[in-house]
């Protein structure tokens, strides 16, 4: 890259486990990152959810993109309250983070979205795209209208803000380094059964393809676009965890039918949804495909590291 070419990337929840490779990603294409967040390691320390304090942490800097990848899980969510304060951040976050970057200046926002936005349902075989299908449907139960109202203000506020060239990225469910550690230890353990899927399958993405899309996302795109962001091959919750286990040569996990998730509400709503998503727009639009097709030649790769 040429350094006239270079950014300076204000990265919120950049000690995230996405927030690790998308620092990366962009350091990588030749970018200058400064990490927002509330921890130790962040080089701007502020609470997305307090304006006040965000504000003053951002004072006086000089930023050309902020990317919003910030959640509030420690852990995977397993009950629908495990996603409130991720919910917050999605809204009263997001419009602070919206107003910090006209304070410092910013020209681009990227928002860190989910295929989730669609809806936690059955849409058959039919195959979603950005520009025909709703994000942030209304009309689903109550506990999941919460996330989905988040989810769609978020993309509102990052793409819709005038003076702004927002641009939504779209995220199947994250898998890879960093993110594929806590299965296996489970897996290892036998304490994590998969699910029989019925034929339900969900979009992937490893966080690598994932931290890539969001460097080229930098300078490329259209504003007040979105963009899936997905592999090749849909696979089933339960797939995805066999196909771990295969990758990592742990123990076969139990085969268990879904309705014994149903005491966690949020992970049994997740592994019931059937989805297939395309990243056709993201092809043409962004330049970008990924690396990895599916999630075993992701999962060889990185068993291999």
């Amino acid at each position: 890259m040429d350094m006239t070419d270079t950014k300076n990337v204000l990265l919120a929840g950049a000690t995230g486990v996405f927030g690790r490779q998308v620092a990366e990603a962009l350091a990588a294409a030749g970018h200058t990152v400064l990490g927002l967040g509330r921890g130790p390691g962040n080089d701007v320390r502020a609470d997305l959810t307090d304006r006040d304090a965000l504000l003053r942490a951002v004072d006086g800097l000089a930023v050309d993109t902020v990317v919003h990848a910030a959640t509030a899980l420690a852990r995977p969510p397993m009950r629908h309250r495990d996603m409130a304060a991720t919910d917050v951040l999605r809204t009263a976050g997001t419009r602070n983070l919206v107003e910090a970057a006209q304070a410092v200046g910013a020209r681009r926002m990227i928002s860190e979205s989910m295929v989730f936005g669609y809806g936690y349902r059955d849409f058959g075989d039919r195959v979603l795209t950005e520009d025909t299908d709703v994000y942030g449907p209304t009309g689903q139960p109550p506990a999941c209208q919460r996330h989905l109202d988040a989810m769609r203000v978020k993309e509102e506020l990052m793409l819709g803000t005038p003076g702004i060239e927002g641009i939504g990225l779209r995220f199947g469910l994250f898998y890879g380094a960093g993110g594929t550690d806590a299965l296996v230890a489970m897996l290892r353990k036998r304490k994590l059964p998969a699910v029989k899927d019925q034929g339900r399958v969900l979009p992937w993405i490893n966080l690598a393809d994932a931290a890539r899309a969001v460097a080229l996302a930098v300078d490329g795109g259209v504003p007040g676009e979105a963009y899936n962001i997905v592999d090749d091959t849909p696979l089933g919750f339960g797939a995805h965890v066999r196909a771990v286990a295969a990758a990592f040569g742990t123990p076969k996990p139990l085969d268990v039918p879904g309705w014994l998730m149903r005491p966690y509400s949020y992970a049994h709503t997740m592994v019931t949804t059937n989805m297939r998503v395309s990243h056709a727009k993201a092809a043409a639009g962004l330049g970008w495909r990924p690396e990895f097709p599916d999630c075993a030649a992701g999962l060889r790769d990185l068993a291999a590291r």
